[in-house]
């Protein structure tokens, strides 16, 4: 897909990896919907950030039902409709079961699933239901190589990426005769200001230590594969994960 002149919303990206994607589609060309959910002056420094374009900030809060349906909409309305949707925010909680009371396990489990999977469910079908009506669109998912391995202090931040594995999979079957395909990018630990303390941390060393590379991802190596599953890749590779962990963890 050529993306001068195409609309690509790019949730979570007020910073890190999201505002990285942001501005690896800007400078290929495309006007970037920049999503936040409540840091507008985060927000605003991702667009000021952006190559020269008609680029725009929309808060919203993903895992509401109808401030998705807000979110799309106005994309759609106010920057002419959507090409390419990148589903990257998500939240990451710990709730060890040695440690949390029930409450507080349903709390990070409701939580989580709300936004890590029914959030991108929610986005996935208007976006996909504008590109149908547009000749065909691309949707990437940002998804985690915890959805392979288990997270045994965050299990429902592990389940829900399995689910968006899943449902990208499910998706891609669907609406490929639509021209509408879909991508799952997993990346392992990723350098970004939410990981930082912990990389800094004792953990940190042992972290690095996964990856044959003696380092974890930078946010850049992600957002230059999801910009090339939103631009470049063949139409046949549909339904793909691709993995972004420096061969920390492999699967076959």
């Amino acid at each position: 897909m050529e993306l001068s002149g195409k609309v690509a919303l790019v949730t979570g990206s007020s910073r890190g990896i999201g505002r990285e994607i942001a501005r690896e589609l800007a400078r290929k060309g495309a006007r970037v919907a920049v999503h936040y959910r409540t840091d507008r002056e985060a927000a605003q420094g991702t667009l000021a950030s952006l190559e020269d374009g008609a680029h725009a900030a929309f808060a919203a809060d993903v895992a509401d039902a109808g401030s998705v349906r807000d979110l799309v909409e106005g994309v759609a309305r106010e920057m002419g409709g959507i090409d390419v949707l990148i589903n990257n925010a998500a939240i990451f909680e710990t709730h060890p079961v040695p440690e949390v009371d029930f409450a507080g396990w349903q709390d990070a489990w409701s939580r989580t699933i709300a936004t890590n999977l029914i959030g991108p469910a929610n986005l996935s079908f208007l976006a996909a239901r504008i590109m149908m009506d547009r000749g065909g669109g691309r949707v990437v998912n940002v998804s985690s190589r915890g959805a392979f391995r288990g997270e045994p202090e965050t299990p429902a931040y592990g389940a829900s990426k399995a689910g968006l594995n899943a449902m990208s999979q499910s998706l891609a079957q669907a609406l490929a005769p639509y021209g509408v395909f879909f991508y799952v990018v997993a990346p392992g630990f990723v350098e970004t200001d939410m990981a930082d303390s912990l990389l800094r941390g004792p953990e940190g060393e042992g972290i690095r230590s996964q990856s044959p590379l003696g380092r974890v991802a930078t946010p850049e190596e992600v957002a230059r594969t999801v910009a090339f599953l939103a631009t470049e890749a063949p139409d046949y590779m549909t339904g793909a994960i691709v993995d972004v962990n420096g061969a920390s963890y492999l699967r076959s």
